[in-house]
């Protein structure tokens, strides 16, 4: 049981619980959790996952020996392609509710939807090349490809911003964004020096 718990199935299943538990509740409960619980709650966890996944360089660079930083850096793809897999499936409830090819291209232009639009292409070739075929496949082009989860987290954040009713908690984890990303800065910095 412990070796389960530890294992990469185990991670999955944990990071897929709160998609089963939207899905539960938009199934079971249609009139009180419905179609802007679930575009919010996917979004946010999209969100929560990709700070957690651009956490896990600074962690990784200031707890380099530590066995839970180990553990995190080795399992960054996961969670960066569980970040996907929510956005996925908040882009997929935006589909399923305009239902129309041409509702979705007549909005396209509006800036928080450019943005998520922008942002989701950029984490395609993110996901698609996160695994570990393609890690030798790139060699160095991997890392430079993956640099792209810079700009696109910028771009998230600018769509949550831009669509919230209250951008105010969306602010705060633009905060948090500058904050790990400050940290990764000058913890590389440092490193070079040294």
């Amino acid at each position: 049981m412990t070796s389960f718990l530890k294992s990469r199935p185990a991670l999955w299943l944990i990071l897929a619980l709160p998609g089963l538990w939207m899905g539960w509740r938009w199934i079971a409960t249609p009139d009180d959790y419905g179609y802007g619980h679930a575009i919010g709650d996917s979004g946010d966890w999209a969100a929560w996952l990709l700070l957690l996944t651009l956490a896990v360089t600074p962690i990784r660079l200031a707890f380099r020996k530590r066995k839970w930083a180990v553990w995190l850096m080795r399992r960054r793809r996961d969670l960066g392609v569980a970040s996907f897999g929510y956005a996925a499936f908040h882009t997929g409830i935006y589909l399923w509710k305009k239902a129309s090819f041409s509702a979705v291209l007549a909005e396209a232009g509006e800036a928080y939807l450019l943005a998520g639009w922008l942002a989701f292409a950029l984490f395609v070739p993110l996901a698609a090349t996160s695994n570990d075929i393609a890690t030798r496949a790139l060699k160095r082009s991997w890392k430079t490809l993956h640099r792209l989860v810079y700009p696109a987290a910028v771009l998230v954040f600018l769509h949550w911003v831009l669509s919230a009713f209250d951008p105010t908690t969306a602010w705060i984890h633009v905060g948090i964004l500058v904050g790990i990303e400050g940290v990764r800065i000058v913890l590389q910095m440092r490193q070079r020096v040294t």
